[in-house]
């Protein structure tokens, strides 16, 4: 029986996890659930997985779910803040972390999990964004399993030979894109798209700061970072399509020019169940993929002058440096389009400008955090000449991710 702790337990990735959860009673069961915010959510988690340790944000949300709990006759134990989700990652009932949080927030706590040597079903890309060296050194060093479950790496791994020996043969690594809710639109309506409009994506359902990160096509540029870490990998050799029918999750190539590709449903519970089993395989509960219905695949090259946020990316997926800078910018940026203080096509200003700063050497978490709070900060002070916020409710102060 897998005990599974899962950060970010009321997102589409955790939903999607303890739906596998229910499914497979005899299989998993859960020791800690932790959230931000969506109280309501973990609540009724809470009641049906009935998990020993629920963990939230700060003490006032900490106080209002521990009275909900007890009123339902529930003893789970309640938690609040960094430490508490880095002990739930880290504690000794749990044998695997599922790391769903959006953001660096999720970093502290999967690093946690690695040195404890956990099963880490990792879908955060910011910790590799942010941290590839130093928490690839740590699951080596520790014995920890990471397991990709965002549904383009899972893919590759799907793809990928165990045996070392049999990568030698990899010529390149594909990763397919839908292309977001904008592929099509007229470029000179951009500055008028809204977040409601970035946020409705045509294939998947997710949270909103993922989807526009779809929209913006930065997802792909992290997840060029993320497989060169993943995968020990240069990003040279790691290649975009667009595949708008997001049936073809990702690709590898070898050297004989064969190409392997796993095509699945639209569905996340199809990488999560592939990882909550491996090396088995789980029932997902989704019916077959019908590839009569679906009729054709189609795939182009991304246009980088209708995402310039992909071009930055892919700028610094290159050069090897900047990633924690692009990370932290990038989603100052996009909280300031949410919560309507910035224009859709300001995210890509934002966060060129913000590159511009000398990214320090970052080798330990201590020094990471330190450079995002200083590409946050500086990208808020952006934000606030952008909108006239005042410096005193700055920005970055308030959307800081950890």
């Amino acid at each position: 029986m897998q005990r599974l702790t899962v950060l970010g337990s009321t997102g589409s990735v955790g939903a999607s996890t303890l739906d596998l959860v229910a499914r497979h009673r005899d299989r998993f069961s859960v020791f800690a659930l932790t959230a931000h915010g969506n109280l309501d959510r973990l609540f009724e988690q809470c009641v049906t997985f009935q998990p020993q340790v629920a963990v939230v944000a700060d003490a006032e949300r900490a106080a209002q779910i521990e009275v909900r709990l007890r009123g339902a006759g529930l003893r789970t134990e309640v938690a609040h803040g960094r430490q508490a989700l880095c002990a739930a990652a880290r504690a000794s009932s749990c044998d695997t972390v599922v790391a769903a949080i959006v953001g660096a927030a999720g970093l502290p706590p999967i690093l946690e999990a690695a040195r404890s040597a956990k099963k880490i079903l990792l879908a955060n890309k910011e910790a590799l964004v942010m941290s590839g060296a130093l928490l690839m050194r740590t699951v080596a060093s520790s014995g920890a399993t990471l397991l990709p479950i965002d549904s383009e790496h899972n893919a590759i791994f799907q793809c990928y030979p165990v045996d070392p020996y049999l990568r030698r043969g990899i010529s390149r690594l594909i990763l397919t894109a839908s292309g977001g809710p904008f592929l099509t639109r007229p470029l000179e309506s951009f500055a008028t798209i809204t977040p409601a409009e970035a946020c409705a994506h045509p294939r998947w359902t997710m949270g909103r700061k993922i989807s526009v990160d779809s929209a913006t096509m930065m997802n792909k540029g992290l997840e060029v970072i993320e497989a060169r870490w993943l995968f020990d990998t240069p990003a040279s050799r790691i290649d975009i399509l667009i595949h708008p029918q997001s049936i073809v999750h990702s690709m590898v190539t070898y050297a004989d020019r064969s190409v392997l590709a796993q095509l699945g449903p639209t569905d996340m519970r199809v990488p999560i169940a592939h990882a909550l089993a491996y090396p088995e395989r789980l029932d997902s509960g989704l019916a077959p993929l019908d590839l009569a219905s679906i009729g054709s695949l189609t795939f182009a090259q991304p246009d980088l002058i209708r995402f310039p946020s992909l071009g930055l990316a892919l700028a610094v997926a290159n050069a090897d440096q900047g990633a924690v800078t692009l990370n932290a910018a990038n989603e100052v940026a996009v909280a300031a389009f949410l919560d309507g203080h910035l224009p859709f096509t300001a995210i890509a200003k934002v966060v060129e400008k913000t590159l511009e700063l000398p990214e320090p050497d970052m080798q330990d978490l201590d020094s990471i955090l330190e450079g995002d709070r200083l590409a946050r900060d500086f990208a808020g002070k952006l934000v606030e000449m952008s909108t006239g916020a005042s410096p005193a409710t700055g920005y970055a102060r308030k959307n800081g991710g950890s």
